[in-house]
């Protein structure tokens, strides 16, 4: 296997973890080997050394590293999608092969270190002590490759969630640039509208409605790919339309302003307020409202920031639902609410109190 392929299936954290794994199966053993030396001694035990070095840690030896290469077999398995009967025969046979190394390996450095005479070594003692542990070594060894399937099996849900979030950040941020790339050209038509009457009646107010126009354009250009902002600059922004309407409606409106200066760096949705107040004057006005003084009001109450837009003109006839499914501003500041928030947000269009004029536009969302 190539450097290049040993690297992307070779996890260190979960050599590990096997490591870990087996160091706390051998802690175990040698507390049950001390156990019953204390309890049950016999003239004929190897020493501590000899156990801990030349059996403990040769057979740690072994089984870590034998575990490091099934690990890396493992996670090309998964990678092939092999069937899941194919992957359990694989494990069965290397379950039983892992004995047969061990056992071969310990023969071997019994005879290398002078612990086993090669002319007393029988086979079919050697056998014996493999089959005496092969229901051992199986459960170790598929213990281990519970903790590598579980391994990878986190990892990818992990990575799935992280994939996910990523894939949901993504399409909210694609629905809010298109949701903009809607709202701005329709701002941008009725304004035009507005100029195009003030053209014929005072030039000099129609050249300062363009300059607010390109003021008001190119701070909501800049934000283009902002979905919240803080509330001190969507109110900067929104000066440069307010001046656009002063001019327009001259003294048949008044605005004003009832603002918690504590939450100017808190954020709102960029290009909140605008859609507000423009569908507040669209439909307060009317024969017999034909001057109008609309409220922005922005408060927290709890958790929640509250933008409320209110008139003292004509009553709405719809319900609030109705009036969002008519307009394009209306119905893109739901969509948008929608998309940062879910379901924690609050929208309303409703008339006053009874016996009280007006209506008002209410906007909750989370601090």
């Amino acid at each position: 296997m190539s450097k290049f392929h040993l690297k992307k299936y070779l996890d260190l954290n979960l050599v590990l973890l096997l490591a870990g794994f087996y160091t706390l199966f051998d802690i175990i053993y040698v507390g049950k080997m001390a156990y019953f030396r204390a309890h049950f001694p016999s003239g004929n035990e190897e020493s501590w050394l000899d156990l801990l070095v030349f059996t403990i840690l040769v057979d740690w030896l072994v089984v870590v590293t034998y575990m490091t290469l099934i690990s890396v077999s493992t996670k090309r398995l998964l990678d092939r999608k092999y069937p899941w009967i194919k992957i359990i025969t694989i494990h069965t046979i290397l379950s039983i092969l892992i004995g047969l190394i061990i056992r071969m390996i310990f023969d071997l450095f019994g005879m290398i270190t002078g612990y086993i005479n090669p002319s007393d070594y029988k086979i079919e003692e050697s056998v014996h002590r493999f089959m005496s542990v092969i229901d051992l070594n199986f459960l170790i060894y598929f213990a281990m490759v519970f903790i590598i399937y579980t391994y990878y099996y986190l990892k990818q849900v992990k990575e799935t969630e992280k994939q996910r979030n990523l894939l949901e950040t993504q399409l909210v941020n694609t629905r809010m640039k298109m949701l903009s790339s809607q709202l701005q050209p329709h701002f941008l038509f009725n304004t035009l509208n507005s100029i195009s009457v003030l053209a014929d009646i005072d030039a000099g107010k129609a050249k300062d409605t363009i300059a607010d126009l390109s003021d008001f354009l190119r701070e909501i250009l800049y934000c283009s790919d902002t979905n919240e902002i803080t509330l001190e600059k969507e109110l900067r922004t929104l000066e440069y339309y307010l001046n656009i309407l002063t001019v327009r409606f001259s003294n048949d409106l008044k605005i004003r302003k009832d603002i918690d200066q504590n939450l100017l760096n808190k954020k709102v949705p960029a290009l909140l307020l605008q859609p507000l107040i423009e569908n507040s004057i669209k439909h307060g006005y009317s024969y017999n409202h034909t001057e109008l003084e609309v409220l922005i009001s922005v408060k927290s109450l709890g958790n929640y920031l509250i933008v409320k837009v209110t008139n003292n003109g004509e009553p709405v006839k719809l319900s609030s639902s109705e009036l969002m499914q008519k307009g394009v501003g209306l119905a893109n500041i739901k969509d948008r609410l929608k998309n940062l928030y879910n379901d924690n947000f609050f929208f309303e269009i409703k008339n006053k109190s009874e016996g009280v004029e007006g209506v008002e536009t209410i906007v909750k969302i989370p601090l």
